[in-house]
């Protein structure tokens, strides 16, 4: 199991549309960072899918989140499990899977 933190600073360009006078961090914004903690870990990735995410709390800019990645290889398939949490709190959650080979 790895994990990794992160923190999307109240400048992020994609705030102020999402949402006027009260940011969050979109869910592909922190879908981007889960990707990014599974390739600096197992190195880039060929293309990937998302068959389950779920999105249960919001994200605030400046909070600190961390992704725990759980390696969840089978019959020859690259495949990971994630949460995504703020202090212990599960904000989003989900699978990764990889559709071809890895690029290293």
């Amino acid at each position: 199991m790895a994990s990794h933190t992160f923190v999307i600073d109240a400048s992020h360009p994609c705030l102020p549309g999402h949402f006027p006078g009260q940011p969050l961090v979109p869910g592909v914004v922190i879908l981007d960072r889960v990707v990014a903690a599974v390739e600096a870990a197992h190195g880039p990735q060929g293309a990937l899918r998302l068959p389950q995410v779920k999105f249960v709390q919001p994200l605030l800019p400046g909070e600190q989140a961390e992704i725990v990645l759980d390696d969840a290889h089978r019959d020859g398939v690259s495949r990971w499990r994630f949460r995504v949490e703020r202090d212990g709190v599960l904000l989003a959650s989900g699978e990764l899977v990889g559709d071809g080979p890895a690029l290293a």
